[in-house]
């Protein structure tokens, strides 16, 4: 006997699974209780849903890998309100950094150099990364400790504003050193806006 597949239909819209199991779905013997108004503590699944159901409540899996698994006695929709609005403030603190690339060439002038590097430390400062690397082309691959110095005296330049995070390396053709932004200690802070 074939199996027959059933095909979605758009006018009957499917039932979306809840992001946790609440309430009847939680099929384990025991859980550990959490929640406001709620002796923590372990209690059998029925015991636990008895508490939820006196405080009109329902009861949330929220951590179902535990041993025995933490469920919540919340009002879902409330929880995942609160899930979601921490989310987003936590996406929002997290500001999102960029790795900057500044590029050399084993035989670059000072005059360049120096344009470079002001780009990079600006980089820094504005708490970005900054990915500096010698490119060679044909036979510069020769020069390796030219663009091992370059990149040096370049870490030694953004020292104030940046530290290297590990030595230059070779990838390629290419002789990589990353930098990162150095943190802002309080007191600098606190002195810049005192000067505004």
């Amino acid at each position: 006997m074939a199996l027959v597949h059933r095909r979605h239909n758009p006018r009957f819209p499917r039932q979306q699974e809840p992001e946790h199991r609440i309430n009847e779905r939680i099929r384990v013997p025991e859980v550990r209780l959490v929640g406001d108004n709620v002796e923590v503590g372990v209690y059998s699944i029925d015991a636990a849903r008895k508490i939820a159901a006196e405080l009109e409540l329902d009861l949330v899996e929220i951590s179902p890998n535990a041993a025995p698994p933490v469920c919540r006695v919340v009002e879902y929709k409330k929880f995942l309100y609160e899930k979601k609005r921490k989310e987003k403030e936590m996406k929002a603190n997290s500001k999102q950094n960029e790795i900057k690339e500044i590029r050399f060439t084993p035989g670059t002038d000072d005059h360049d150099f120096d344009f470079k590097a002001k780009h990079a430390e600006k980089f820094l400062q504005d708490g970005n990364k900054v990915k500096a690397y010698v490119q060679f082309k044909g036979r510069a691959i020769m020069f390796k400790d030219r663009g091992e110095l370059l990149l040096l005296k370049f870490a030694e330049r953004l020292a104030d504003s940046g530290s290297l995070e590990s030595m230059p390396k070779m990838e390629g053709r290419r002789m990589l050193a990353m930098f990162a932004p150095k943190p802002v200690k309080k007191k600098e802070v606190k002195d810049k806006s005192a000067k505004a």
